[in-house]
């Protein structure tokens, strides 16, 4: 009998770590983790060790001088312009020791899930040590070192030679993966951003469709600054429902980047913990309506590791174990007396927020519509298709 979901974690992830200040932090992994157990949501059985990612598996999408630039990065070996010219070594992507394997750890994450569920031992698999989503053939990029989601739609199309549709609600435009496969039919991008008016990486533009072959397989939606939950729950429902029913995927991966929140430092969205019980409940739906149930689910963005990203990301295994249940009520309080000397902020006590976290937006109206109107002007194409069809 298959089993529900798999959590796919090691400690080993905050290996992955550029310099003690640094915004991106791996300890909201171990966070999620321990807020999981501390609720005795998560059993032993549902655990899965990761493997590291071998260099071929790495090289599905990296060139091999890229990752040897990065090995040699990880022994102090690399010339400083030669790094520069691969990303490494940049204020964003900075060096530090042994990069390489802890980078290729995190590759290997996402792998043992992919495997996980195509080897038809569980239905879901998450792993929140990945979503590198920015990493590029040749180039880190954006806190990103190896592109762990782009080489996993790789191995799937390689392994298994499935649809695969790609779904990024991280703040930042899914730039990496998206590029990657910019020409593949069969890999189908969505990424819900803000747009690049105002955010790295200035990408995700409505009119980036795809090139050649890939042409109307990529799909973007920049939504605007300060946009609130109604409008980034519509937006994220009516693209995902309409595009998964017009491609028709064989498995979903989602990167999970949980930066659209309002205390996020990096972004400028007004979302609260609504949208993180939304983005996961619709997932795991369009993956039991077209694909089985097979579903990798993977971290990304989040910079706001204490009050944030632990909650957000323990809903998708909320709803990923428990079918579509999403906690609510009180977190646990042994969860928050552990950690709350160690927070710079106060941690909270409810997995829901107040409605008073944020002062009113001005614009909600101008806002709200200017993303209506994004969305139709993405859709368009395919409701003419499907009224040609008719």
């Amino acid at each position: 009998m298959m089993n529900q979901a798999t959590f796919v974690y090691t400690e080993d992830f905050k290996k992955y770590k550029f310099r003690d200040d640094h915004p991106f932090n791996q300890k909201r992994v171990e966070l999620t983790f321990d807020l999981l157990k501390s609720m005795n949501a998560l059993n032993d059985d549902q655990i899965l060790a990761p493997r590291k990612a071998t260099d071929e598996e790495i090289k599905l999408v990296h060139d091999k001088a890229y990752v040897d630039a990065v090995k040699r990065a990880s022994v102090n070996e690399l010339p400083e312009e030669e790094g520069l010219e691969f990303g490494i070594g940049t204020e964003d992507t900075p060096i530090f020791d042994h990069m390489h394997d802890a980078a290729a750890q995190l590759v290997g994450g996402t792998l043992t899930a992919v495997d996980s569920v195509l080897n038809g031992d569980f239905k879901h698999a998450l792993n929140f040590g990945g979503g590198l989503h920015h990493g590029f053939r040749r180039k880190a990029s954006g806190f990103c070192i190896y592109n762990d989601a782009a080489i996993a739609i790789k191995y799937i199309r390689q392994q298994y030679n499935y649809k695969v549709l790609y779904v990024d609600t991280d703040a930042h435009h899914g730039d990496g993966v998206q590029w990657i496969f910019y020409d593949d039919p069969n890999v189908c991008t969505l990424s819900i951003h803000e747009t690049g008016r105002y955010l790295f990486p200035g990408t995700g533009n409505v009119n980036e469709r795809g090139h050649n072959e890939g042409y109307g397989t990529s799909f973007n939606i920049p939504i605007d600054a300060f946009t609130e939950n109604e409008s980034f729950i519509e937006v994220y429902k009516e693209t995902l429902e309409t595009i998964a029913a017009y491609f028709k995927p064989d498995i979903i991966v989602t990167q999970n980047g949980a930066d659209a929140h309002v205390f996020d430092p990096l972004s400028h969205l007004c979302c609260t913990m609504e949208i993180y019980e939304e983005i996961p409940r619709l997932a795991h739906k369009i993956a039991n309506d077209y694909c089985n149930g097979k579903w990798v689910a993977l971290g990304g963005g989040g910079y706001d590791i204490w009050r944030v990203v632990p909650r957000a990301w323990a809903q998708i295994w909320a709803i990923a174990s428990q079918g579509g249940a999403p906690f609510s009520g009180e977190l646990p309080k042994n969860w928050v007396n552990k950690w709350h000397e160690e927070s710079p902020v106060t941690l909270p006590t409810t997995w829901h927020d107040r409605s008073d976290i944020y002062k009113p937006i001005p614009r909600k109206e101008e806002i709200t519509e200017k993303n209506k109107i994004l969305v139709n002007k993405l859709l368009q194409p395919i409701r003419n298709e499907q009224k040609y069809m008719m």
